[in-house]
């Protein structure tokens, strides 16, 4: 599970990568979040050396990683699903089979778009009630108990002090970060770009996470996005 393409390709195709030393009938699961165009590519070349490649990103953060509950999204040779499901279960509760090789990373790539768009919109909601004299914690609740409840809002709320155990209640640390965040959302935009598929919100998405990239925010759980909205006045 690397950070972008460039890694992955690395990984497979550089001076030491795996597919100098592969052995024939090996099974290789990337679980990177990369291009689909470039998991195709080493679908391939792995092909060619008689090894199998599978793209399986995954989805749950760090809480489901340690729990073992992930979700694993795969892409690849329908009859070779089986044996990846078996290592996979081991890590994650779902392991769903979307189709032939980037298929995976299509899913991966429209879930952590969706999952930007609805965390800037928690952090607008929750910036904007706190504004209008809100208490956060009440604010959250009524939310998640209502039409506006979203993992966002009630599993990774991005206010500080409303949840324990999550980024914004340590000062944004750990989590996945607003670098990783801006990556996806580029993938996203590429793929929008290929498809000519309109993309307003998402579009928007990158921009924000872009800009928090570059005001010192590259480090920080993508849920810091609340305190970059509060602390940009040019909004």
């Amino acid at each position: 599970m690397l950070p972008t393409s460039i890694n992955a390709i690395e990984a497979y195709s550089g001076a030491n990568g795996i597919l100098k030393k592969v052995k024939k009938g090996s099974l290789l699961i990337d679980s990177s979040t990369i291009d689909p165009a470039v998991s195709k590519e080493l679908a391939k070349e792995v092909e060619k050396m008689g090894a199998v490649f599978m793209d399986a990103p995954v989805s749950g953060g760090v809480g489901a990683a340690r729990s073992g509950n992930l979700t694993f999204m795969v892409g690849g040779v329908e009859d070779e699903f089986a044996a990846a499901q078996e290592l996979l279960g081991c890590m994650g509760s779902n392991v769903v089979y979307c189709g032939a090789v980037g298929t995976g990373q299509a899913a991966k790539i429209c879930n952590n778009m969706l999952l930007a768009i609805s965390m800037i919109g928690t952090a607008e909601a929750m910036n904007l009630g706190i504004r209008l004299g809100l208490d956060p914690k009440l604010l959250a609740k009524i939310l998640n108990m209502s039409s506006g409840r979203c993992w966002s809002s009630d599993t990774y709320n991005p206010v500080p002090g409303v949840m324990d155990g999550v980024p914004s209640a340590n000062n944004y640390q750990g989590g996945f970060g607003t670098t990783l965040m801006a990556k996806d959302l580029g993938l996203a935009q590429d793929s929008a770009t290929s498809t000519k598929s309109p993309i307003l919100l998402g579009s928007l998405a990158h921009q924000i996470y872009r800009m928090m990239c570059a005001k010192g925010y590259s480090k920080k759980d993508f849920s810091s996005v609340f305190q970059f909205l509060r602390e940009e006045e040019t909004f």
